[in-house]
């Protein structure tokens, strides 16, 4: 045995030595199939689960980069759950039924979701109405009013359906602006008061139009209401005339009773397209909520600069079967350090008003 050893040490050191290491902003599970995003020192204030997983606005580029600010300019734990392709190989947004990671919502202090019509298993709803029966807060952007679908429910009384009316307020009613054709500026009209969620957040402009909002209550605070732009060009002025009178609700507080009669606190904006991510303050608004949905002191000004450069690809949906399968997004795509450019979908309007490099598509991997 003794003649062997110095084989036997040889052969554990290259193990050990080629054991994949794990990246800056990679899940730690052994699918891989989530990020985990660390702050910087390792000591997190709280834990954040981001839920991407819609068809149109591009979640799975937005999640990833306010996951970045969160995590390393404010020291919160960020975990990004994606939507998957039916075989698990790749990241699908088209996919209503691969959302991955929901468990992960067991140990989180805030969820902020941007899904679309999202039909999750049976478990992967149970881990969502423990989340909310625990009262914790929630952050909804974009389609989030309708972020599930399908005969499920949370609990025995909140359907998938309903839930963007009972939890945020709030469920799909309309496109109020012009899609694709005029944008959404943020205005303080009629607004009764301030709130620290807008600290230091100045006038919003996003390209995605104004959805229409009709179900709020007396108890809901609207924060901002939402001008209907006369086009997706951020100096174009406010539309006149009835489609701004009354202008609707943009971004608000709200309210929720869970499955089992808890009570917690949600916020919602109808922004939430990647591209609208282009504007600082939207994004500072999101980092604002984060810290007072936690209980902690909002800044005056939050940093909300990127951390890695952010190039969004425009929204709308994506019908080609193949471009995901082609695309062949991971995880670690997303990571620290990584930077993504996917074209824009077909018959996007031209919009020049955003950091931008040189498309590339992904090639396919070859079968061996």
């Amino acid at each position: 045995m003794k003649d062997n050893q110095p084989a036997v040490f040889v052969a554990i050191a290259l193990f050990f030595f080629t054991l994949p290491m794990s990246q800056p902003g990679m899940a730690a599970d052994s699918d891989a199939k989530t990020l985990v995003f660390e702050p910087p020192g390792g000591v997190a204030s709280k834990h954040i689960v981001l839920v991407s997983g819609d068809e149109e606005y591009r979640s799975e580029e937005t999640m990833p980069m306010l996951a970045k600010i969160l995590s390393q300019k404010h020291s919160f734990k960020c975990t990004v759950l994606f939507a998957w392709s039916e075989d698990g190989k790749y990241i699908d947004p088209n996919n209503q039924a691969g959302l991955h990671g929901l468990e992960a919502l067991d140990s989180a202090d805030l969820m902020i979701i941007g899904t679309r019509f999202r039909k999750p298993s049976k478990l992967g709803a149970e881990h969502v109405t423990r989340y909310m029966d625990a009262g914790k807060p929630i952050i909804g952007i974009r389609t989030s009013t309708h972020a599930f679908n399908g005969k499920g429910k949370f609990g025995d009384k909140i359907s998938f359906a309903k839930w963007g009316r009972q939890i945020l307020g709030e469920e799909w009613v309309s496109h109020h602006g012009k899609h694709k054709v005029q944008g959404a500026r943020s205005v303080t009209e009629n607004v009764p008061f301030s709130h620290g969620i807008l600290n230091g957040v100045d006038e919003i402009f996003v390209p995605s139009d104004v959805y229409g909002v009709t179900h709020l209550g007396d108890a809901d605070a609207i924060l901002l209401r939402a001008a209907v732009t006369e086009s997706l060009d951020p100096e174009s002025p406010n539309i006149e005339g009835e489609k701004n009178n009354p202008m609707q609700p943009f971004a608000w507080l709200h309210d929720y009773t869970s499955p089992s009669g808890t009570a917690g606190k949600s916020f919602c904006t109808t922004a939430g397209a990647s591209v609208d991510f282009v504007d600082e303050d939207l994004r500072r608004m999101i980092v604002n909520a984060v810290f007072h949905l936690t209980g902690l002191e909002v800044p005056e000004r939050a940093d909300v600069a990127f951390v890695d450069p952010f190039y969004p690809s425009f929204y709308g949906f994506i019908t080609d079967k193949t471009w995901w399968k082609e695309a062949d997004m991971q995880p670690s795509d997303y990571a620290l350090g990584q930077t993504t450019s996917r074209p824009d979908p077909a018959g996007s309007p031209e919009w020049n008003f955003r950091p931008q490099k040189k498309q590339q598509r992904k090639e396919p991997a070859l079968s061996k």
